[in-house]
């Protein structure tokens, strides 16, 4: 019975840890975004929402390959990412940041809506199935793994390009002081829309790997959005090692805990650490007062 219940314990660890990586890179494009232009996407999550009907779109209805509709998609939720900085949060970079918040939480809502009048409610999925990868006596999802793996690669990428190249450097600067980085010759406009089409672009990545386990319809931003942004803030908003951080520890809360309990206790778990938390570093595990 022991033998049992350690390799169903050891088989919710590793999962957990596979979850932990497709909630990091989730979190990644918001921390993103915070840390450059200090503002708070509360529809970052219904960006994914696009990226996922854009996926089923390009591959059920239209019939491209799936790795062409995928990059077809996050395509779209990069150039979307783009557009809402340059429409709606452009104007309101100056004002306060209760009024950004209630902009972004304008678009959330009419993405929705919008989607639910296009799309329907009815559910839809890709229809793609995978046999679990079985190791010994664990199992894994394949999902899960191809999801774990793009995301190492991706949040990898992101490494690279903010490290190694002249736009990153653009980006890390501008990101520690805006005010000085014009004189610089650096543009913080075009910075600003080249990062929100970057953190689209990570949110159309997330959705890719999103849409083969989870069907889509209207609402699905509910589930991801509130515990991406309880990540970010648990790992101090724009601080994307903290994010990564938070993230696994909020995946081992959830898929533990679910074990030992059920599954949504295991969420209900993560968001009282989080509450815990608040009150001990309000700042995040990383971010700074």
């Amino acid at each position: 019975m022991s033998e049992i219940f350690d390799v169903f314990l050891l088989e919710s660890v590793l999962n957990g840890l596979l979850l932990g990586g497709l909630l990091a890179l989730l979190s990644l494009g918001l921390n993103l975004i915070f840390g450059v232009i200090d503002v708070v996407w509360i529809c970052y999550a219904e960006l994914i929402m696009v990226g996922m009907y854009a996926v089923y779109y390009f591959h059920v209805v239209f019939g491209w390959p799936l790795v062409f509709a995928m990059l077809g998609g996050v395509a779209i939720v990069a150039i979307a990412g783009a557009a809402l900085h340059y429409f709606v949060i452009r104007p309101v970079l100056a004002a306060e940041p209760i009024n950004q918040l209630l902009v972004t939480g304008g678009v959330l809502f009419f993405l929705q809506a919008a989607a639910t009048l296009a799309f329907g409610i009815e559910f839809k999925n890709l229809g793609v199935t995978f046999s679990p990868i079985v190791v010994g006596d664990v199992s894994f999802s394949m999902p899960r793994l191809i999801a774990f793996g793009v995301a190492l690669a991706g949040m990898l990428g992101m490494y690279l390009l903010l490290t190694r190249t002249y736009i990153g450097t653009a980006i890390r600067a501008i990101s520690q002081d805006r005010a000085i980085m014009p004189l610089m010759g650096v543009n913080p406009g075009r910075i600003f829309i080249i990062t929100s089409a970057i953190g689209g672009g990570l949110a159309g990545l997330g959705s890719c790997l999103l849409v083969l386990q989870y069907d889509i319809h209207p609402g699905i931003g509910l589930t991801f959005g509130p515990i991406t942004f309880l990540i970010c803030v648990l790992g101090g908003l724009g601080n994307m090692i903290g994010g990564f951080i938070a993230a696994f520890i909020f995946a081992q809360f959830i898929s533990v805990g679910g074990f030992f309990l059920a599954q949504e206790w295991g969420y209900v778990i993560a968001f009282l650490f989080f509450i815990g938390m608040m009150f001990w570093r309000p700042q995040g595990i990383l971010g700074s007062k």
